[in-house]
């Protein structure tokens, strides 16, 4: 369990990585609406799903990219490692059915709600558990 709880964090840490660049690159319509707090809402079981399989992903590429940050020589380097990072976990978000703003909802909403959280992590690892069945079969 508390590797699960580790994945999401790493997850939840890349995401800031994708919503800096993300309001980057949207600044003009980030600057009309004020930013908002997690919003009371309820996210269906789908989405919920979707989020995990996306978190892992992210998770995935966030430690690949951490490592090629580290490596970066200049400050230069850095910011191409990170629009790089940023627009592969936009890709695999957009790609699990979610857009970015859905999914940074949802990881606002599980971090201050420690039920959400273990309805996420309980899928995440059903779906782990099921593709380890798939690859022993």
């Amino acid at each position: 369990m508390q590797r699960m709880t580790a994945l999401f964090s790493a997850a939840l840490l890349s995401l800031g990585l994708a919503a800096t660049a993300q309001a980057q690159q949207d600044s003009a319509a980030n600057a009309e609406q004020p930013q908002a707090t997690a919003p009371a809402q309820d996210f269906s079981d789908q989405q919920l799903q979707q989020f995990a399989d996306a978190s892992q992903e992210i998770a995935v590429i966030s430690q690949e990219y951490t490592e090629e940050l580290q490596a970066a020589e200049d400050e230069q380097a850095q910011q191409e490692v990170r629009m790089e990072a940023n627009d592969k976990m936009v890709e695999v978000v957009e790609d699990s059915g979610l857009d970015v703003d859905t999914f940074n909802a949802i990881g606002q909403a599980i971090q201050q709600d420690p039920e959400m959280m273990q309805r996420v992590q309980e899928m995440a690892k059903a779906k782990a558990n099921a593709s380890n069945d798939d690859q022993n079969s």
